[in-house]
């Protein structure tokens, strides 16, 4: 296998909502490549997707069991501490539940967690020892 990640597909509970949530509350533009049930959204790189949840069980085979913590994290690095605290009251606006609020983290950063309106788990994070480079890349 190669060392890659195409896509990333949340299982939501209410499509449209969770739709108008990344689409029209943050902005993202969706792709022209979406279709009714699964929304596409390219991130440079990596494509994260919208499905509805009980579809996404189904094409698992497995059955849908809610958790406060899955043990999975995305994260969104920012450019300043100010864009975290930003981003973290924005999406709150938005309907978000903050898990955690921003703050100086054991690793050396600043970060804060908040779920969607679907209970993905978010990190916003500023990461002082991490460069992004022009198209908002992690540069390792």
């Amino acid at each position: 296998m190669r060392q890659k990640l195409n896509l990333i597909t949340l299982g939501t509970d209410d499509f449209q909502k969770s739709l108008d949530f990344y689409e029209k509350g943050l902005g993202w533009k969706k792709s022209d490549k979406s279709m009714d049930g699964l929304a596409l959204f390219d991130l440079g790189g990596i494509i994260l997707a919208l499905h509805p949840r009980h579809e996404l069980a189904d094409d698992t085979t497995l059955t849908y069991q809610p958790t406060t913590f899955s043990g999975l994290t995305i994260s969104h690095n920012t450019k300043s501490e100010k864009e975290v605290d930003d981003i973290l009251e924005q999406v709150a606006k938005l309907g978000a539940t903050i898990v955690k609020p921003a703050q100086k983290v054991y690793w050396g950063g600043y970060s804060g967690y908040f779920k969607d309106l679907d209970g993905h788990l978010f990190e916003v994070a500023y990461n002082p020892f991490w460069e992004l480079d022009k198209n908002d890349n992690v540069k390792l």
